[in-house]
């Protein structure tokens, strides 16, 4: 084509550079808008199914990690507070962990159901027995710790501290099993309210209440068998917990000896359906985003064969015309993508509001954990997704018959 042709170049050439691509998305701007709501939406469907895929696991590691111990021991064919079982011997047992060198702390914990008195009734609590100097289940918000050796305390959750009217400096009384003849408590102690804490692994609105080891063994009629429900561990080199649960599993074989790596491989068997929704949601999405916008930019493409056409015949190469339909698919996009990570976080915080609601789950458990690599790959996926849907329309684009359309056009 001569170079007479270029002041017809230079009328349409804005079509195909610069900014020609954010005209051609305004020609039909309903039409855009709702395609970019679609991607909205999709995007943010993939953006919760790639938060849920790996955030189940690393909130519940993040949780059994939150005060640094790696190792839980507990009875045979059992996980930490799976079942009522306990274990026997725990003094002695602990202090065999003690002595070993590659540890730097252990301790043992004993879960059990007692009852508060409050004026003439009783109401249900959960006490946790814990040796202070080797706590791994709450975190102290005011007041003071309890001190190893400390009968006369005990720690309360703000729920707890509600249902029993209590706070600190008050005396609360605790009892233990309700003897089921004479319905009346077999034991009972008086303890003063040392502080207010967050248990770890409580769920929403437990009231969990927590003294000294020998305390809660003797509520919960276990101190003569010196009974635990688990013994957990801190290893000084993080890099040798792995070695460590071996060699205690082959030293404590009456015992389950489970790393956290182990339990969160457990917590994954058990919650694998999750899993497979986030990828079957998270396909569905990618394949919705996909028809989009090779919907849109076919529908485009065809509607401007002529311009097209017209173009190419002033001398504009079939590259350019791919890389236009290409960048409009690009920032179809873009534009979508940057819309449904802010609606997929929205809706992330208000499913996880719903799904930890669920009786019996810890508080401190999510669903759905937004972190930078979740944004990333989401963010990555759905852009190549949503360029490479626009390669079909580019290759309409570029195989248009320049004489046959401009005669289709003309008549």
């Amino acid at each position: 084509m001569a170079s007479g042709a270029h002041p017809a170049l230079g009328a349409l050439g804005p079509r195909v550079s610069g900014l020609g691509w954010l005209k051609s998305l305004g020609r039909h701007r309903l039409r855009t808008a709702l395609s970019i709501a679609g991607i909205a939406i999709s995007g943010a469907m993939l953006l919760d199914m790639v938060m849920l895929s790996g955030g189940i696991e690393k909130s519940f590691a993040e949780m059994l990690l939150a005060r640094g111990y790696q190792i839980r021991l507990t009875p045979k064919g059992t996980l930490p507070f799976d079942t009522e079982a306990t274990l026997s011997g725990a003094g002695e047992l602990i202090a065999t962990l003690r002595r070993d060198t590659a540890i730097e702390s252990a301790g043992a914990v004993l879960g059990t159901s007692l009852y508060g008195r409050v004026r003439d009734s009783l109401v249900t609590l959960f006490g946790y027995g814990i040796q202070p100097e080797a706590q791994s289940l709450y975190v102290l918000e005011s007041g003071r710790d309890l001190e190893p050796g400390d009968s006369l305390s005990i720690l309360l959750s703000t729920p707890a501290a509600r249902l029993l009217g209590a706070s600190i400096g008050d005396t609360v009384m605790l009892v233990g099993r309700l003897d089921p003849q004479v319905v009346t408590a077999s034991v009972g102690r008086r303890l003063v309210v040392r502080g207010m804490v967050h248990w770890v692994y409580d769920y929403r609105g437990q009231p969990s209440v927590g003294t000294v080891l020998p305390v809660m063994q003797t509520l919960a009629n276990e101190r003569a068998r010196d009974r635990a429900s688990l013994l957990i561990v801190k290893v000084r080199d993080d890099r040798a917990v792995n070695e460590v649960a071996t060699r205690l599993g082959t030293a404590f074989p009456r015992l389950e000896v489970n790393s956290v790596a182990d339990l969160v491989r457990h917590f994954k068997q058990r919650l694998v359906y999750f899993r497979q929704l986030s990828y079957i949601l998270g396909s569905m999405s990618l394949i919705v985003t996909v028809l989009l916008i090779a919907t849109l930019l076919t529908i485009t493409v065809n509607e401007r064969l002529g311009e097209i056409a017209t173009l190419r015949a002033i001398g504009i190469s079939q590259a350019t015309v791919i890389r236009q339909v290409l960048v409009e698919g690009t920032a179809l996009t873009i534009i979508g993508g940057a819309l449904g990570i802010v609606l997929g976080i929205a809706t992330a915080r208000y499913l996880d509001s719903i799904l930890t609601s669920f009786p019996g789950l810890p508080a401190a458990f999510s669903f759905f954990v937004p972190r930078r690599e979740s944004l990333a790959t989401a963010g990555l996926v759905l852009l190549v997704t949503g360029s490479l849907a626009g390669l079909y329309p580019a290759w309409l684009a570029a195989r248009a018959p320049i004489a046959a359309t401009l005669r289709a056009e003309a008549t």
